[in-house]
């Protein structure tokens, strides 16, 4: 028998699931070590082989926020000093940028400080054209001087971003090698490896952002994967990368910048497969965690993606704050985020207004309920409610104390007239809305109507707060998995390799340019093939996607159409698209090839889901019922039915107000909903 494992590493715990090939599963919630996250996940694998041999194990996945949190600048974590090399007269383009600003009317806002420092900035003499001739030859002497500089400074993370080499890398790998071989110890990122699309300052941008994380994320992989190896576990180890896509270890060390958004992605992958399974075409993921809530789309049963963002930027409601980050021009799953989660800390500001976040209590010290924090948090008020058992968590085995969470909230109630109740509940009614907002951003604002949508809520804290956030954006049906808590864990086990390779084309789509796309296609899905046999894709399970960024002539944003088989029907595609978008499309205009790209899809085995019998008549679930405790319902304290989620069976169905308990996660019933278990297991809420 053997096991598939995901490890997802969040802010305040580390989750764990386990599937074997007969259906059996193991799941496992741990206390994150923030200063040293591979610790807690090495814990994780320990605990799961008290009771699975190490030799069984067929595969680990794993998602980590390691390159996030060294961008944020999390202690431990610090980022190398790094060296950009470019074309003579270019270095200053990582500080020139665009033109967009993150505070428009601020005569004296700032940029955020260059990754590559100016006097870090070296140039070499030589110069291509935009269509990749040899306007100046690399000249050897300037080369030199740059890897004198290098060696005097100490500095080992090395970017190299000429200009124009996006078409032709010549050069860049000349200078590449001779770094390479008078600084052996260097990790050299190269940008027509990294980037290899035109728009020099985003290229330029990400491939300075790679050799930054470059060190940091290779020694935190090599940590984990010497763990994993003593432990006596040989398997393949996969890291999931921004796109939703999983890399073998080696893979993903190479192509740090990829990894950025790794860990919100598995949610998404997780939701869309759960979704498919169910037939819904069209579903809002919403993942509540300790320290932050996600969304995001999964449309006619694909996550929606987009091309790039700004790693380590502000954000406003939810929103991407332009200009704020550094680009990095990675595909990623489009959420949105927002610093809501149950270890959310609630405050008073100056003007004595109850505030809830940004700050998190996260892990250490956390809620005041787990023992050692004393502010109050978007936990002790659940506790303080009621929704959440007051005396244990995690199925009984994480004891905690109700009489911290009420002290905690009461610090904040004092000056608000005392009202400890009223305080929790005004505390839980700040982060709902809070969350409703990331869920209109990647409904409303991407131009779909959140009504034809399901929700799927996970994480630890979603499906507690799954009904009011619904509710706020006119949301109908929710869906809690079986799994909810370890939801991103368990998503890593149904996301596939994936393999990307792209080119830059910039040309009027006309059959010139189809052609020279058609061609182009057929080099990257060669490459992208390769790439998947050094993962140990068998050619059974190999799938390809090619791709085409379009865009109406004189626009400066494209977007993304499959390659269809002529270019009529590329060009309707992208006609269809941009009217979905932007609500118009400008079907006169001339039309443009971007970007050429071919997606390789290693498809993995999933998880099995079987569908149990249903019986013809809703039953109660009398024989689930835990307890009746009051619970706080929006308006007052009413006795409420406790369910035991493991002893809810296919067919059983009940009223709100209601609470359901389980090992990961807690379930709130709202009045006005009705909830039933369906075939697969996943409790199904819909307004009554």
């Amino acid at each position: 028998m053997s096991w598939r494992v995901g490890i997802d590493i969040g802010g305040t715990f580390t989750d764990l699931v386990a599937l074997s090939d007969d259906g059996r599963l193991v799941r496992r919630k741990i206390s994150s070590t923030p200063r040293a996250p591979q610790d807690g996940l090495l814990d994780s694998v320990r605990t799961l082989l008290e009771e699975v041999d190490a030799g069984d194990i067929a595969l680990l996945a794993h998602a980590s926020t390691i390159a996030t949190n060294a961008l944020l600048g999390q202690v431990h974590l610090e980022l190398p000093r790094v060296a950009f090399v470019t074309t003579e007269g270019f270095r200053d383009v990582l500080e020139i940028g665009r033109q967009n600003r993150s505070a428009i009317y601020d005569l004296h806002v700032t940029r955020p400080k260059p990754l590559a420092l100016r006097e870090d900035r070296l140039v070499v003499h030589e110069r291509r054209g935009h269509d990749g001739a040899v306007l100046v030859p690399l000249d050897s002497t300037s080369v030199a001087r740059v890897i004198v500089a290098l060696q005097e400074r100490k500095i080992t993370a090395v970017a190299v971003g000429l200009l124009h080499s996006d078409v032709d890398g010549t050069h860049e790998r000349a200078v590449g090698d001779a770094i390479a071989e008078a600084i052996p110890e260097a990790q050299v990122s190269l940008s027509h490896v990294v980037d290899p699309q035109y728009r020099e300052y985003e290229r330029f941008s990400t491939t300075v952002v790679n050799a930054a994380l470059a060190p940091i994320v290779r020694e935190y992989l090599e940590r984990i994967a010497a763990g994993i190896r003593s432990l006596g576990i040989a398997a393949p180890i996969y890291v999931m990368r921004s796109d939703g896509g999983m890399a073998v270890l080696e893979s993903a060390a190479a192509a740090p910048a990829a990894l950025i958004e790794s860990g919100p992605a598995s949610g998404v992958i997780g939701a869309a497969f759960v979704g498919r399974s169910l037939g819904l075409e069209n579903v809002l993921s919403f993942d509540m965690g300790g320290t932050t809530a996600k969304a995001g789309t999964i449309f006619g049963g694909v996550p929606e993606v987009s091309a790039s963002f700004e790693a380590a930027g502000a954000t406003h409601s939810g929103r991407s704050v332009k200009g704020s980050g550094y680009p990095v021009r990675f595909p990623f799953v489009d959420l949105a985020e927002v610093s809501a989660g149950g270890g959310t800390i609630a405050w008073l500001d100056a003007a004595g207004t109850l505030r809830a976040g940004p700050l998190s209590a996260g892990a250490d010290p956390g809620p005041a309920c787990y023992g050692t924090g004393e502010r109050p948090t978007v936990t002790d008020a659940n506790v303080v409610l009621q929704r959440l058992n007051p005396r244990v968590l995690l199925d009984g085995a994480f004891p905690i104390d109700a009489t911290r969470s009420y002290a905690a909230v009461a610090s904040v109630a004092a000056p608000l007239g005392g009202d400890v109740e009223r305080t929790a509940a005004g505390i839980v009614s700040l982060v709902d809305a809070e969350m409703a907002k990331v869920l209109r951003i990647v409904s409303v604002e991407r131009g779909h109507d959140p009504r034809d949508f399901s929700l799927l809520a996970f994480g630890g804290g979603g499906p507690l707060h799954a009904c009011a956030v619904a509710e706020e954006i006119g949301v109908g049906r929710v869906v809690v998995p079986p799994l909810p808590g370890v939801f991103s864990a368990y998503g890593l086990l149904a996301a596939d390799v994936r393999v990307v390779r792209v080119r830059s084309l910039v040309e009027t789509a006309d059959e010139r340019a189809w052609e020279h796309a058609c061609r182009l296609h057929g080099v990257l899905g060669r490459e992208v093939n390769a790439a998947l046999v050094e993962q140990g894709v068998a050619e059974r399970d190999r799938t390809f996607v090619r791709e085409l960024d379009l865009r109406y002539f004189g626009q400066s944003t494209e977007l993304t159409v499959t390659a269809c088989e002529s270019l009529t029907d590329a060009i309707e595609a992208f006609h269809l698209a941009h009217e979905r978008r932007y609500g118009f499309s400008a079907r006169q205009d001339a039309v443009e090839i971007a970007t050429v790209r071919v997606a390789g899809i290693g498809i993995t085995p999933k998880p099995r889901l079987v569908a149990a019998a249903v019986p013809a008549l809703a039953a109660p679930p009398s024989d689930a019922l835990r307890e009746k405790r009051k619970a706080f319902d929006g308006h007052a304290f009413v006795a409420t039915p406790v369910f035991a989620r493991a002893a809810l069976l296919p067919g059983h169905a009940f009223a709100g107000p209601a609470v359901v308990e389980q090992y990961d996660a807690t379930t709130y019933v709202a009045p006005g909903w009705n909830a039933h278990v369906d075939a697969f297991g996943n409790l199904v809420l819909e307004t009554a």
